[in-house]
């Protein structure tokens, strides 16, 4: 005899694989199945009668439930995350989907979840909730921020902080590009390994996208999280292993704290991003915790790059070029010229080269800088050629990270042809930091500018770490000392030995100097009997737009020594 459809029916919710709860309006639990018992550990006759309250955690506060109640008094679905207890104790957390039906003229509510901290699931939620990255099997963005949310509901019980950590990959993007993709996703496996290895057991790891992970730590203490951060710093440092091969990879991370950094789950997550970036800034593969200066910073640099953008497409007007000169200390003779680019917003007003041009650096927009530089030059130098002929310099200064790119020639070959008619000699200076770190191709580059007769000189020198082996060897005429090694001369900073001991490197490499930041006749006159060859700053003159410096360019320095 073929049995009833309705204990077909009967048979297959009791053997659902997701926990089902059939509940009445009061409420009172009528109907449990097995897997409800699997994942709570209460039998039907434990349950059935009592209110649905007998699950509760205790981790939400009554406004969650009021609401929950309401959306199902307006007749709407109500799906999330929730925290319930187990018979054992233990809370764990649920996706619970509350919908209303009919059963027998009453009106019911039929609850059905899954355990979320049961990895052994993984599977079946994938195919049914898209709330697991499928590659690491870790929380996605959309289920990470519902842990969130319910972890901050936990605040009335007074327990112990928590703290959201952003963790961003350093450089992924070039495993990608060297290695592909499949050995990128190998990488991003094993970057969730190590977050997992260094975080508690209980605490939540999940993956937001790309190579972007968030983690939500329990704290016993506020200074738990220095020990932390610094631990999940030191474990990337170490390499990861991909098949064969060693990757070697970094990461940033950025962390908030409740309530100190924010009282809901977005505004946390939002400030411990910021947070990461502000280590990024740093230097990356190292971390910072939130702090509202820092944030202000940021906050400032972002609207300083938007605008930066947006004036390099299409305002090049709020652009333009001052000269600052050279002069031969000795004689008091200008010998040259740094060209050197400003940008006047008109909200920002005068904006810092030390703010836009380090700016423009990582935006990967120092190019378009250079452009504006070259496009100021051309246009002084049509309007108004210098007034006399010589081998007076004209230096510009450019990024090491320009110097392979074809992009550079193109911009600087018609500046440097100019400057050749009119019988001046151009120049680039480089950062000694950057110099220190250029590849063999970079080098090869100069040195065929060099042959051109360019000269190239070390900017900021003093401030690296110069290998003397490395400095013999490169093309470069010219070591210009960082300004604050002159502010040093004539005081009890040892500014005077250092000059000295770079002239002396100097003069036994064959290559001329400038003082950098002259500004008191005491730097002067130590610095003429040094012997430095050259230099520049405001005690001489300040930078100035062309049509200023003209009349200055046959008439020397006086000074009270010559």
């Amino acid at each position: 005899m073929p049995i009833e459809q309705p204990h077909d029916f009967e048979a297959l919710v009791a053997q659902y694989p997701r926990a089902i709860m059939i509940a009445t309006k009061e409420p009172r639990i009528t109907y449990v199945n097995h897997m409800f018992h699997t994942i709570t550990g209460y039998q039907s006759d434990e349950v059935v009668g009592k209110t649905p309250s007998v699950l509760s955690s205790g981790l939400h506060t009554p406004e969650f439930y009021r609401e929950m109640w309401q959306s199902l008094a307006n007749g709407e679905r109500w799906e999330g995350l929730i925290w319930n207890r187990k018979k054992n104790g233990e809370d764990y957390p649920q996706w619970l989907s509350i919908y209303a039906m009919e059963d027998k003229g009453q009106q019911v509510y039929v609850g059905m979840f899954m355990d979320m901290g049961e990895r052994g699931g993984a599977d079946e939620r994938l195919a049914s909730l898209a709330y697991y990255d499928p590659l690491t099997e870790l929380p996605n963005r959309s289920l990470f921020k519902e842990f969130l949310n319910a972890r901050v509901s936990r605040r009335s019980r007074g327990d112990t902080c928590f703290a959201v950590l952003f963790v961003n990959l350093d450089f992924f993007k070039a495993v990608n590009s060297l290695h592909g993709h499949e050995r990128g996703d190998g990488v991003l496996k094993q970057a969730a390994s190590c977050i997992q290895s260094v975080v508690g057991k209980d605490d939540i790891v999940a993956r937001l996208s790309g190579d972007e992970f968030a983690v939500i730590v329990e704290l016993q203490e506020y200074d738990m999280l220095h020990e932390l951060c610094e631990r999940l710093i030191q474990a990337f440092r170490a390499p990861v292993i991909v098949g064969d091969r060693e990757c070697f990879i970094s990461a940033s991370a950025g962390a908030a704290v409740y309530p100190v950094h924010g009282e809901i789950g977005t505004e946390l997550l939002q400030n411990a991003d910021r947070a990461m970036h502000m280590a990024k800034l740093a230097g990356r593969s190292c971390y910072r915790i939130y702090s509202e200066a820092d944030d202000e910073k940021g906050r400032r640099e972002h609207e300083l790059s938007e605008a930066l953008t947006v004036s390099l497409k299409t305002a090049s007007d709020e652009f333009h070029v001052v000269y600052q000169p050279q002069y031969d200390l000795c004689s008091g003779q200008i010998v040259g010229v740094e060209a050197l680019l400003r940008w006047q917003h008109p909200e920002f007003g005068a904006v810092s080269p030390g703010d836009f041009i380090p700016l423009a650096e990582r935006r990967g927009q120092i190019h378009e800088i250079t452009y504006q530089l070259v496009r100021g030059i051309m246009a002084d130098l049509r309007e108004a050629p210098p007034p006399l002929q010589g081998q007076y310099g004209l230096a510009i200064n450019i990024s090491a990270r320009q110097i392979t790119d074809a992009r550079l020639g193109v911009a600087i070959g018609p500046l440097f042809d100019r400057i050749r008619e009119l019988g001046w000699r151009p120049e680039i200076e480089i950062t000694e930091t950057h110099v220190m770190n250029l590849s063999d191709q970079s080098l090869e580059i100069l040195r065929a500018f060099q042959e051109q007769g360019v000269g190239i000189a070390i900017d900021d020198f003093g401030t690296g770490y110069s290998s003397l082996a490395y400095l013999q060897n490169l093309p470069v005429q010219v070591l210009k000392i960082d300004r604050q090694f002159i502010s040093c001369l004539g005081g009890q900073g040892g500014g005077s030995q250092i000059v000295t001991a770079i002239l002396g490197i100097a003069e036994a490499l064959g290559l001329e100097v400038v003082a950098e930041g002259v500004e008191t006749q005491e730097q002067y006159q130590e610095l003429c009997e040094l012997r430095c060859q050259r230099g520049q700053g405001f005690l001489m003159a300040r930078p100035q737009r062309w049509q200023q410096l003209q009349g200055m360019i046959s008439d020397p320095y006086r000074n009270s020594t010559a």
